[in-house]
């Protein structure tokens, strides 16, 4: 079997309220930021480089504390491939987004409106645990 890890994050952006980053895969899925790590290079190393290539987002400050591992399984030319996400919070002050041929949309929503519109189960768990956390310091609005 074969084994392939990525590296992502959970994008947002603190105006009057909390909005989240969502790209539109040209798949049709809306997801994260996120990509394969390469050889020689940190997690956090990949989700920068990510960021800039899929959005041109430099401006970017991971919140510690937050880490979530997703799992999954594909079909890639016949092959069955184990894949595992690493998931990391950032705040970035930056709204303006240039996406790359990877993508065909992006858009900033609130929570409820990113839960409603991310396409996967785990990527809705790992959005939940971060607005979680983004509550738990006082970030976002303790009752939303």
């Amino acid at each position: 079997m074969l084994r392939e890890k990525s590296c992502g994050a959970v994008v947002f952006l603190k105006n009057t309220e909390v909005s989240f980053l969502l790209l539109h895969y040209e798949a049709g899925h809306w997801d994260f930021v996120k990509g394969n790590v390469e050889p020689n290079e940190s997690e956090k190393d990949t989700v920068i480089r990510e960021l800039r290539e899929e959005t041109e987002i430099a401006d970017a400050r991971f919140i510690e504390g937050f880490r979530e591992k997703i799992e999954y399984f594909y079909r890639r030319q016949g092959a069955t491939v184990h894949k595992e996400v690493i998931f990391f919070l950032i705040e970035t002050h930056k709204e303006k987004v240039e996406l790359s041929y990877e993508h065909v949309g992006h858009t900033w929503l609130d929570y409820q409106s990113a839960m409603k519109r991310l396409t996967f189960k785990n990527a809705k768990n790992v959005l939940q645990k971060a607005h979680e956390l983004l509550k738990t310091r006082g970030i976002t609005d303790p009752s939303g």
